[in-house]
């Protein structure tokens, strides 16, 4: 964060809301997406660890300590990379702000906003890299963890895909490449299509083998 109020996973929900609603720029979409993403990670552990030590699911225990790991850490990183976002787009906005009345403010408002730029959609390309690496853990535990979470994994699944539509959005707005373009429609195809495969798993109502070695 940009100000004195520390980080925003110190804030309480409460507060974290009116800051968001606030006439602030930041924070704004892409904490915001960042946010809930951190939310997806934190209800993917919280099945992981409600299938933990069930005989019923010990086939797939490897699953869940993996699961588990991956997703607190994807929780605290998504926490980190809201911070980092309200940052970079402060930083951004600044740069444009930059006088321009001569030649040489021109050049060097336009390298700042240049540079600016490329950060500030680095975070949410980061995001979204994330969200996709958060989705194959939750694909991997539909159908492998506590039949009675399972909704709670299908909202995981949901919110992760709205992090990464919504932290995709935030990276059109900011002035990036085609192969960044590139990679991040992809990304967003993929979770897309391993969130269909969750809800569906989640709707069978049934387990399924344990992944491969």
């Amino acid at each position: 964060m940009t100000d004195d109020r520390g980080s925003f996973s110190d804030l309480t929900l409460g507060a974290f809301s009116e800051v968001l609603a606030s006439e602030a720029p930041t924070p704004g979409g892409g904490s915001a997406a960042a946010v809930a993403a951190s939310l997806a990670a934190s209800l993917t552990a919280m099945v992981a660890r409600l299938s933990a030590d069930r005989p019923r699911y010990a086939p797939f225990v490897a699953t869940h300590a993996r699961a588990l790991a991956a997703a607190e850490a994807a929780r605290l990183g998504f926490l980190r990379l809201a911070d980092e976002d309200a940052a970079v787009y402060a930083a951004f906005g600044d740069a444009r702000k930059l006088p321009r009345e001569t030649p040489d403010e021109i050049a060097i408002r336009d390298a700042a906003v240049q540079a600016s730029a490329v950060r500030a959609a680095e975070v949410p390309m980061e995001v979204v890299r994330k969200c996709h690496a958060l989705v194959h853990e939750i694909d991997s535990l539909a159908g492998r963890s506590n039949l009675n979470a399972s909704s709670d994994l299908d909202v995981a699944g949901l919110l992760a895909l709205a992090a990464a539509r919504g932290a995709a959005a935030s990276i059109t707005d900011r002035r990036v490449t085609t192969a960044m373009l590139t990679e991040v429609e992809s990304l967003v195809h993929e979770i897309e299509s391993a969130v269909a495969r969750v809800h569906g798993q989640v709707r069978s109502g049934n387990l399924r083998g344990p992944e491969s070695p």
